[in-house]
């Protein structure tokens, strides 16, 4: 009976493992210490220097969409683009400053494809009403049941900063 040969073959998967490994080391070991650059960066404090006011914190961590949003109603018949303007514009005064990341709105009629024609007319003006808020945001169009048009109720969730 004849010995089984050494296959240089067979190592290669532990190869690629240890290869993997000291690349996981090297990618670690490649990383500053955060503590430390914090340390640095702070100036040191010098006898004569002024206290400075305390500035307003920076917000940390990526920009965020609050899962909570803000409804607002409008009424203001269809068609009356001025009018739908002026009612989005004092709906969202109490915001303004904020940036929507996407807007819901709801537009009510007996007919779903007048309510969401409705609903579409309405986001349409969100950018003309209040411009700084809705730009870019993300818009969608909806039909909620109703017997009475002219009436929407929109949905606004914005960011977190």
């Amino acid at each position: 009976m004849r010995a089984p040969r050494f296959n240089p073959l067979h190592l290669a998967g532990w190869l690629f493992a240890d290869m993997l490994l000291v690349l996981a080391l090297v990618a670690m070991g490649d990383r500053g210490d955060p503590l430390a650059a914090e340390a640095a960066a702070r100036p040191a404090a010098s006898a004569s220097a002024k206290p400075k006011p305390p500035a307003t914190p920076k917000p940390k961590g990526p920009r965020a969409v609050r899962n909570k949003p803000v409804t607002v109603s409008i009424d203001a018949a269809p068609g009356d683009r001025q009018r739908i303007e002026q009612r989005l514009r004092a709906a969202t005064a109490a915001y303004r400053g904020r940036q929507a990341a996407f807007v819901l709105t709801f537009g009510r009629h007996a007919d779903p494809g007048a309510g969401g024609a409705y609903a579409h007319e309405v986001n349409s003006l969100l950018a003309k009403a209040r411009p700084e808020m809705f730009k870019g945001a993300t818009t969608r169009d909806f039909w909620k049941g109703g017997s009475s048009s002219g009436h929407a109720d929109i949905e606004i969730y914005f960011y977190t900063y």
